[in-house]
């Protein structure tokens, strides 16, 4: 790796990662419940856009340092596998296994077809 992608990496996952936590701030704060919707809203949509790069990376439309800021650092730190594996224990030992299960299917459900439809955006472009 070169000091040019490691530095996109890192400037990208500098601007992801509170990007990630802002927007999941804003919507705990508009939408009051147990289930964790800030968090899925930020991988869904995390999904999209590394869908939508990886179109653009396919058809010639991205540099490899775009991508590296882009996919790698922004995606990277936005979304957040862990967060949504914490949550979804956190449902389960509260007693909510049905919204622990739903929370699993819903957000690989969601996020399958949010990176499909990315990747088809990217690729037609």
């Amino acid at each position: 790796m070169t000091f040019s992608l490691f530095l996109a990496v890192a400037v990208g996952g500098f601007v992801g990662a509170p990007s990630r936590y802002l927007l999941d701030r804003a919507i705990s704060r508009r939408i009051e419940s147990d289930v964790p919707w800030g968090t899925f809203v930020v991988n869904i949509s995390g999904s999209l856009l590394l869908g939508f790069l990886t179109g653009l990376t396919s058809s010639g439309h991205l540099s490899e340092i775009g991508k590296a800021l882009l996919g790698t650092g922004f995606c990277g730190a936005y979304t957040t596998f862990s967060t949504f594996s914490f949550e979804t224990v956190r449902l389960l030992e509260d007693g909510r296994a049905l919204d622990a299960a739903g929370n699993v299917v819903f957000s690989v459900a969601a996020g399958l077809a949010a990176a499909g439809a990315g990747l088809t955006i990217g690729l037609a472009m």
